[in-house]
């Protein structure tokens, strides 16, 4: 388990567009976090054949996207470096290029996740947890 995020507490993960994020529920996290391995695919990941990811420049704009109306979203920071399988930047939304992972993403990938909290417009970043915090 990792012990602190890897950015400042006051940070704006967005402003670091390396940065890669997995959106996920509270529920899904805690779930993922208790019996460990990768974590969870949802339908579009199974039909589309990878993990949709999303670099922080991206995260926000996605979650308002796929997440509209849900109260325990959080984005999850990744360690690339942890992640398994062909990580890839792909054309999507408006010919953006966006990361797909075709392999698994290790629940000890993630390094901080962050509270999503729903706005009018879409979300904002609350503050990061570890991973940890976020599953109790």
């Amino acid at each position: 388990m990792r012990s602190s995020p890897s950015l400042p507490t006051n940070a704006d993960p967005a402003a670091r567009d390396e940065a890669l994020f997995r959106l996920i529920t509270r529920a899904d996290w805690r779930a993922a976090h208790a019996r460990g391995g990768d974590l969870p695919e949802r339908a579009v990941d199974r039909t589309d054949g990878f993990l949709h990811l999303s670099t922080g420049a991206q995260v926000l704009e996605t979650a308002a996207k796929h997440f509209a109306g849900c109260d325990d979203l959080l984005a999850a920071m990744l360690d690339p470096s942890a992640l398994t399988g062909d990580l890839r930047f792909e054309p999507s939304r408006g010919g953006a290029l966006f990361p797909h992972l075709y392999g698994g993403a290790p629940v000890a990938s993630v390094t901080a996740l962050y509270v999503l909290i729903p706005q009018p417009d879409g979300f904002a970043f609350g503050a990061p947890l570890t991973p940890a915090d976020a599953a109790a």
